[in-house]
């Protein structure tokens, strides 16, 4: 079977985080879109249609894969799946004929000979993708499509379930000194893992997995569902449900109900809940975001320039890769951070919309330092951590920085009118 992962037009409404990589390499649950659906369909070879400022960075991470070519997606009948889709569990049953399976309205998948794919490209799919909801038979996907971040953090806690389940194999046995409340065979620590005496492990309502060469401290308290990805360090930290942890974080305090991506740091005290954060994000001691308001309203998110309802009363915080915030930050409810971001505390709540590589100084919106600046800074943090920031990344991070200049005009003007009117 040959599928094909691919992006829609509405990636873009999972930005701050789809702005350095393709929707499939998000993380919900213990692993990404892209591991999740490739399990359901179980292909034999793989390619994507993705954003051509990507096309470098997946075939640097993903060299197996087909990249945005098109002589080999026409060569034979192939699988087009959503990359914004968490499928149901399981796998796919039947593919036989060409068909469209939809969740709600939308396209979750579609089966298609290579007679319907000859002008289907990433600039054409969302064509291709209303002919073939026309034209061709249609049924049931099943699971979700992902809309807007705060749907992913959402399904964390399900998935973190649903993963778990379908990963039952053999399991090492509990470490005699972690403290477990609930099912222990709802405990699944790698044998590389170093759990410290004192750590409890509560699965009362779901799993706690601690993946290979992850490290837990002394007075940690975690609670399934959730998921240490691996080589991240939680240090005497709280890890309430529906929390996942990419490799190589290192967390303390109280996280709730959130995702950080890999090489992430909430190393010292400080609450963090309802929230995404992506790669290489670090934040200060005391650094604590609201996830609830005060009258318990629907809380709303600023997207491209527009205020998005969430349907929610509990939603957190997004911030974009490489965001750092100084010591006593303090993230308002629904607070949406671009990457290469500078979140200086100013004694109240910070602007709920910061645009990428964009500086919040005494509470004031405003450039960040330099680009180049900012990229070096980068270099530095990740030669820290033995990783090395390449060409190709430094390419796309300029592209996002040309792509979000309209992003920052247009903020500024909002901060200043703010301003204007707050002071008459």
């Amino acid at each position: 079977m040959r599928v094909c992962l691919f992006e829609d037009r509405r990636v873009l409404d999972l930005e701050p985080l789809t702005l350095t990589r393709p929707a499939f390499d998000l993380l919900c649950g213990q692993n990404t879109l892209a591991t999740k659906q490739w399990r359901y369909f179980a292909p034999c070879t793989t390619g994507v249609l993705i954003r051509p400022s990507f096309v470098p960075l997946v075939q640097l991470e993903r060299t197996r894969v087909a990249v945005n070519n098109t002589q080999w997606l026409r060569a034979a009948p192939t699988v087009l799946v959503n990359s914004r889709w968490l499928p149901p569990p399981g796998k796919v049953s039947e593919l036989s004929s060409p068909c469209v399976a939809l969740v709600g309205d939308e396209v979750a998948y579609a089966v298609v000979g290579p007679d319907r794919l000859t002008y289907c490209s990433p600039d054409t799919i969302d064509d291709c993708l209303d002919l073939w909801k026309a034209t061709l038979p249609q049924r049931v996907a099943g699971g979700t499509l992902v809309r807007y971040l705060w749907d992913l953090v959402d399904q964390n806690g399900e998935q973190i379930i649903v993963d778990h389940e379908q990963h039952k194999g053999s399991r090492a046995e509990v470490p005699e000194q972690l403290t477990v409340v609930g099912p222990r065979d709802l405990v699944v620590v790698d044998p590389t893992a170093r759990i410290e005496p004192l750590v409890l492990a509560d699965t009362t309502n779901g799993p706690v997995v601690i993946d290979q060469q992850a490290q837990v401290t002394a007075f940690t308290r975690l609670e399934g569902p959730c998921y240490i990805g691996p080589g991240s360090q939680v240090l005497g930290a709280k890890i309430r449900a529906g929390t996942s942890l990419g490799p190589h974080c290192r967390v303390g305090g109280e996280v709730e109900a959130s995702v950080i991506l890999g090489h992430s740091n909430k190393y010292h005290e400080g609450f963090l809940g309802h929230a995404y954060l992506g790669t290489w994000v670090n934040l200060g001691a005391g650094t604590h975001n609201s996830d609830l308001r005060n009258d318990y309203g629907e809380v709303t998110v600023i997207l491209s320039g527009r205020k998005v309802p969430t349907g929610q009363t509990k939603v957190g915080c997004f911030l974009g890769d490489h965001t750092k915030a100084g010591l006593g930050t303090l993230l308002n409810t629904g607070t949406n951070v671009g990457a290469f971001c500078n979140l200086l505390p100013a004694g109240g709540l910070l602007p709920k919309y910061v645009p990428s590589f964009a500086s919040v100084w005494n509470g004031v919106l405003r450039d960040n330092v330099p680009l180049e600046t900012l990229l070096e800074t980068a270099r530095v943090v990740m030669k820290r951590r033995g990783q090395v920031l390449t060409e190709i990344h430094q390419d796309l991070y300029r592209g996002v920085f040309a792509q979000t200049r309209g992003d920052r005009q247009w903020a500024y003007l909002e901060a200043e009118r703010s301003r204007l009117r707050r002071s008459a």
